[in-house]
């Protein structure tokens, strides 16, 4: 996903059938594994919380799909980065 040409979107569809519009903010490799970070489009500016999903692009013969990350101390770890990521290119 380039962001080149402006911000990327995808629609996902939550395990109630639900579809959500989420716009790409960042992607991190780590021990060649692939983590996106994203926000829903429909996210309330004046929420306070902030909303961001973090999945993990996994393969299948030549498919790459994005799934749920179920350990939350590694969810934890990858908010930070993000966080930290996200933070420092909206200070320069």
């Amino acid at each position: 996903m380039d962001s080149e040409f402006g911000n990327d979107f995808i629609t996902i569809e939550d395990s109630d059938g639900n579809e959500i519009e989420l716009e790409h903010l960042d992607t991190i490799e780590i021990n060649g594994e692939i983590f996106m970070a994203f926000l829903p489009t429909d996210k309330d500016e004046d929420d306070d919380e902030y909303g961001m999903i973090i999945l993990k692009v996994k393969t299948d013969g030549d498919e790459e799909f994005l799934a749920t990350i179920d350990d939350d101390e590694v969810l934890d770890s990858l908010f930070e980065m993000f966080s930290q990521r996200l933070s420092e290119d909206g200070d320069s």
